[in-house]
């Protein structure tokens, strides 16, 4: 009699604990399966691409170079492809640049930012300031965001190395905005390093540099890009079976 109560009592008690582990194991399962949504398709075949191939692609079905300066470089992470969301910073007065309205924008666009998105952030007329430092890039980080991509300066660069967040910028500086500069809009076309950058449009980028493509003639881009790529692989074994590189490109007219 006494070993049936405890045994109804232990079932009191632990009916309750395996319904709550129950329900923090499917809350914990639906977050996972919520920040696992597939891929665009586009930017997933984008992502089986060179961006060298990419860049060449954009020349010849825009006429218009796509890469951005050479001084935008990897400071962080991994090759990143993702459709770009914007910020705009510019020069401004003190009272014009206090803490909340120096990073307004480039804030906001990070919180609303879906992940798999590359953030794109302009500091007008300076790579001398941060466009962003640790905090933003906490943000970043936790909304899933690919990466950043910063026309001026990164800071707290150790830290955000330790963090793993993908970040592309034009120059390192712990120079703050505060006090010298403003943001003046966001999701707007940006100059970017030499390079136009619309919201929607899709960047690719790795150690070599950073590319954009224009939204509306990407399924095109991606085309000449794979074809490129594709004679490429063609031409490696060539190569090593004829061991003459002026041959392969008589024959496959690519270098």
């Amino acid at each position: 009699m006494k070993l049936r109560f405890v045994s109804r009592k232990l079932a009191l008690i632990t009916l309750p604990v395996l319904l709550c582990c129950g329900v923090l194991t499917y809350a914990v399962a639906q977050k996972k399966s919520a920040s696992k949504t597939p891929d665009d398709p586009l930017i997933a075949a984008y992502k089986k691409t060179y961006p060298a191939s990419v860049s060449d692609a954009v020349e010849l079905v825009t006429g218009k170079n796509g890469t951005m300066w050479h001084d935008m470089k990897l400071i962080n992470g991994t090759p990143i492809v993702g459709r770009a969301v914007t910020s705009l910073v510019k020069p401004a007065p003190p009272e014009a640049a206090t803490p909340a309205l120096s990073t307004k924008h480039s804030v906001e666009m990070i919180d609303e930012a879906k992940p798999g998105e590359v953030g794109v952030i302009v500091m007008e007329g300076t790579l001398d300031i941060a466009a962003m430092g640790n905090l933003m890039a906490t943000a970043a980080r936790v909304r899933e965001m690919a990466g950043m991509v910063l026309d001026g300066a990164i800071r707290d660069v150790w830290d955000i190395r330790r963090m793993g967040l993908t970040v592309y910028a034009r120059s390192i500086s712990p120079r703050t905005a505060v006090g010298h500069y403003a943001t003046v809009a966001r999701n707007v076309p940006v100059e970017c390093a030499g390079v136009t950058v619309r919201p929607g449009d899709i960047i690719v980028a790795d150690e070599d540099g950073v590319v954009v493509v224009p939204q509306e003639r990407a399924e095109e881009v991606l085309k000449k890009a794979q074809e490129i790529d594709d004679r490429e692989r063609g031409m490696f074994p060539f190569i090593r079976q004829y061991k003459s590189l002026q041959e392969a490109i008589k024959k496959f007219n690519r270098i």
